[in-house]
């Protein structure tokens, strides 16, 4: 990896090299300057160690969540919703509650629900790569997913999965991109508003409905609340997880012991999504500084934004052995995929359900793949990382 000339002053979460692999750069950062800066989109601190990490993310007191974008934003006028993305981009008390009223639809029992569904229609994608004896697990496959499971949650239909992954995919991956930004949050916003007003008359089984009709402290939810959440579901619980799926794939077809174990030992499969969730984890969330604050030996002031890079903390080698090993039976694995501390990720049961019923399903339909020699794979970056294209050939 051609490193940039002073990473610890200077790094870019979107230079293509970072986005194709960013373990050299969070090794030569541990071991020199754990906690980087940049001024790039409008400045940022790094910390790459598990410890500081996991103590910014639990330390609420200084550090806010009231924006969690990687980039500042691009105008005065680029907060993505009024009410922001609850509760994930909500401080105390409003996370309390926002958070509670999230959490049922996220449920064992309501994955659980969710299961049959998904189930059949990853056994539908995969029939389709077999036919044709070769495919794109991250188009095809991966990114079918979440966009269906999410669209089942919030009643909306499953057949728009391609549009609300391009919204997504303006708003994340294109985080820096002012144009394509705005063009996702201004859908986004305008799809839930609609959402919204025919729920309020014609109320269904969904999330939207629930929040509509639900009071805080004797109060309805503010509109403008029910929509942020929506959307938090809609952003997060696409490309997160199609992330994850596709980052799965590709790690199997790029290592065939691997993948040959667990068509031989399908009980393996959950441990080894743990393994895989360290090792290729998507998200990068950020944090305000709320008070001045010294982490690290690094004088951080009030209104910095402090990237939490969730997957440089699973590449720890002081928290995990051979953390730049992928090893599929690992058996303490206390990896930070979904964030720490309160914001934590709701959706977790979810996104563990959908990667462990992708893989069954496409292992039991396609046990040999690999890539394919004569396509590239492709990744993208920022707030998620993940797999954009990955071409492979059965058998």
């Amino acid at each position: 990896m051609a490193l940039m000339t002073a990473w610890a002053t200077d790094y870019d979460i979107f230079d293509p090299e970072y986005v194709r692999d960013p373990t050299p750069m969070w090794d030569e950062l541990r071991d020199s300057c754990p906690i980087a800066h940049s001024d790039r989109y409008g400045g940022s601190w790094l910390p790459t160690r598990y410890e500081d990490v996991t103590a910014i993310a639990h330390d609420v007191a200084h550090f806010s969540s009231r924006n969690v974008g990687v980039v500042a934003p691009l105008d005065e006028d680029d907060d993505l919703l009024p009410a922001g993305l609850p509760p994930i981009s909500s401080d105390p008390p409003v996370h309390t509650w926002s958070r509670r009223l999230l959490l049922p639809w996220f449920s064992h029992t309501r994955v659980a629900a969710y299961e049959g569904t998904t189930r059949d229609m990853c056994a539908r994608l995969a029939a389709t790569i077999v036919e044709r004896g070769s495919g794109d697990a991250a188009v095809e496959y991966a990114q079918q997913i979440p966009a269906r499971v999410i669209a089942g949650v919030l009643g909306v239909p499953p057949d728009m999965s391609d549009t609300f992954t391009g919204w997504v995919r303006d708003v994340l991956e294109f985080a820096h991109d002012n144009e394509r930004r705005t063009r996702g949050r201004d859908a986004i916003v305008g799809y839930l508003i609609a959402q919204v007003e025919a729920r309020r008359t014609e109320p269904g089984d969904d999330l939207i409905s629930s929040l509509l009709h639900t009071e805080v402290e004797g109060a309805p939810v503010p509109d403008a609340h029910v929509i942020g959440t929506a959307a938090l579901t809609l952003i997060a619980g696409v490309d997160t997880t199609w992330s994850s799926i596709g980052a799965a794939l590709w790690h199997l077809a790029a290592n065939p012991s691997d993948r040959d174990r667990l068509v031989a030992e399908p009980d393996l499969i959950p441990i080894a999504i743990e393994e895989l969730l360290r090792a290729y984890s998507p998200v990068t969330m950020a944090r305000i500084v709320a008070d001045d604050v010294e982490v690290g030996g690094c004088p951080m002031k009030e209104g910095d934004r402090v990237l939490l890079s969730f997957p440089a903390a699973n590449r720890d080698p002081e928290q995990f052995p051979d953390a730049d090993q992928v090893i599929i039976d690992r058996m303490h694995n206390r990896h930070v995929a979904f964030g720490v501390g309160i914001h934590r990720c709701a959706g977790s049961n979810l996104a563990r359900m959908e990667l462990r019923v992708a893989l069954e399903e496409w292992l039991k339909a396609i046990p040999k793949f690999s890539l394919d020699p004569s396509a590239e794979v492709t990744w993208a970056g920022g707030q998620v990382r993940g797999p954009r294209t990955i071409p492979v050939v059965v058998g």
